[in-house]
């Protein structure tokens, strides 16, 4: 699979954007984090999603 279709839990975005689960989750639920989809009962991010999300929020500042 290509890096940019690669499906990441939210321990692995956690880890690539160096925040904690717990912040993953908190955008999440408040909807102002990267893309998700649902699986079934999972939560699962396309890596490609979570970086242009993560340059759109540095762009911001």
């Amino acid at each position: 699979m290509s890096d940019e279709r690669q499906i990441l839990t939210a321990e692995q975005v956690a880890e690539l954007l160096q925040v904690s689960v717990r912040t993953v989750e908190e955008w999440r639920r408040t909807r102002t984090g990267p893309p998700y989809r649902k699986m079934g009962r999972h939560i699962r991010y396309l890596r490609a999603e979570v970086l242009v999300w993560f340059e759109e929020l540095a762009g911001d500042e």
